[in-house]
This record gives C-alpha cells, structure tokens and sequence, in this order.
C-alpha cells in the first residue's frame, strides 16, 4: 500500500487527530520509506504545528505536512554548458539501472542539440560495456570503450579528450557498482574522480548518483556510502512506478542535502523526467 493510501485510510479510522493518529501516522511514514528517526521528527513539528494553527481534518493537514516535506526535496539543475567539457560521473550500485540511465539521460541531452559521448568505463562487467555499446548504436551516440579489465579511469579520460577535441560537449560516464568489495570500489571511483575532475571545465563536473525506487531504505544507505566516497551533485531515481513508495528521496534530501534530477519510470529511452518536488509531493501525499 503506498503511503498516500494509508494516509487517507488513517483519517477514515481516528475520528480526531490523537497522539494515537499521529503515532499511527509516524509508522506510516516509515513504512513509506522515510527513516524512523526522519519520520518521528516530522510528525512531532507537523503535531505541534496543527495545535498551534488549530488544524483539523485531511486535507489542511496534509497540506501542512506538504509543506514541511517541500522543505527535504529539492530539484537538481543540470546545465551543459556550450563549448565547454562537460563531465556527468554516473554511479550507483549493480542492478539500479545506472547504464539505462546513462543512455536515458544520453538521448535526452543529445534530443537537446548537446554533443553527447558515452564512457564505458564500468570496464569490470563485460555485460556492461556491451549493453552501453549497444545503447549507443541505437541512439547514433558514440560510446568511448577499452578493453575488459582496462583502467576505467582511462577510459573517462580519452572520453574527455574526444568530448574535447570535438569543441566540447557532454561526457557521460558509466561506472562500477560493486558494494561487497567497498573498499577497492572507493578506492577506483577516487581515481575516476581525480581524472574526471581534471579533465571537466570549470564548473562543468557533476557526479549524479543512480538509485532504485523499489529498494527503499537501501537507497539511502548507498547514498551514504557514494556521498562519503567522492559527494554526489544529484540523484536519479529509477522504477518510480505504482510499487515504488518513495519515501527515500525525502530522507536523502533531509539527512544529505542531495537534489534530485530524473526520475525514471520505465524501459523506454522516453521514460524518464527532470524531478518536480511538487508533482512528486503531491502524489506522495495522494493529494
């Protein structure tokens, strides 16, 4: 059940808005994947704020919650910014969905007029250079590889030195995603940053981390770990469909201060959506 549904069951069941109703809407919370901590803080402002504002009923206090939530998701602007060398180090863990993303986000920008090229610098997973190379076959965008096992940092770089050879343009960088070994992963994205960083125009870097809406508090966990390895600019949330509940972009918002940018519906090259927090509150909160 999402949460918007359990919201609105909640105002069918307490007859007043309790300590009992706001329990019940605090577990509610956390089933929607917001974090506990996360979802016992708001329900204690929004529980204050309806005594002090004498709110009552579900639809002005669902708006005061809205408006407290507006507050931990924030839309992330991605500008490519013309005759220059662009960098987009896309990251997340296997299984998000990072290398449909990566050509999602390639067609988009190129659909744009942008010079678009694709890295396959997840150079561990031969299934992964292979799927980004046919991505790019079928969008006409061209793709950057090495061989399997070769240093994915170089990869990024001669992406770079195409992107800048060509007078500027976009560089989308497929990364690995292997969490178990966390310590050799952070280690090799350091090294892709370094290199990404040196070769990206000023103010043209942004690292854009891939996550799955279905994984929930999962999310905010690899968030964690790809925040503290090399910061992330922006998240794309992938298979935001009827099962994804969401939750978890208002806790990486609130506790990371992260913005969202795309969220991704489906298979499709079309499916996917710069990020707006209001539409997204709303359905949220079944408004």
């Amino acid at each position: 059940m999402s949460f918007a549904q359990k919201l609105k069951s909640l105002f069918g069941m307490h007859s007043a808005e309790d300590d009992d109703f706001f329990d019940d809407l605090a577990d509610a919370l956390v089933e929607g994947d917001v974090g506990a901590k996360l979802s016992f803080e708001i329900v204690e402002q929004l529980q204050k704020a309806c005594k002090e504002k004498k709110l009552h009923g579900q639809e002005a206090i669902s708006q005061e919650l809205k408006a407290m939530l507006s507050g931990c998701v924030q839309k992330a602007e991605l500008p490519v910014q013309e005759g220059k060398t662009n960098v987009f180090l896309v990251l997340g863990v296997n299984g998000v969905g990072k290398t449909t993303s990566v050509a999602k986000m390639a067609k988009r920008f190129s659909d744009e007029g942008k010079s678009v090229i694709m890295a396959a610098s997840d150079t561990f997973r031969a299934a992964a250079v292979d799927q980004i190379s046919m991505h790019g076959e079928r969008l006409g965008i061209r793709v950057v590889k090495h061989q399997m096992g070769s240093d994915p940092a170089a990869v990024v770089f001669d992406a770079c030195a195409a992107c800048e050879s060509h007078g500027g343009g976009l560089v989308l960088a497929d990364t690995a995603g292997r969490l178990h070994n966390k310590e050799n992963l952070v280690n090799e994205l350091k090294k892709i940053d370094r290199i990404a960083q040196s070769k990206a125009s000023e103010g043209c870097y942004k690292k854009i981390l891939v996550v799955d809406a279905t994984t929930g508090q999962n999310a905010v966990r690899q968030a964690e770990v790809f925040h503290e390895a090399v910061g992330v600019d922006a998240v794309v949330l992938t298979k935001y469909d009827s099962t994804a509940k969401g939750g978890e972009l208002i806790t990486i918002g609130k506790q990371l201060g992260i913005p969202v940018a795309f969220v991704c519906t489906g298979e499709q090259y079309a499916d996917i959506a710069p990020f707006d927090p209001d539409a997204y509150l709303t359905e949220f909160l079944g408004l």
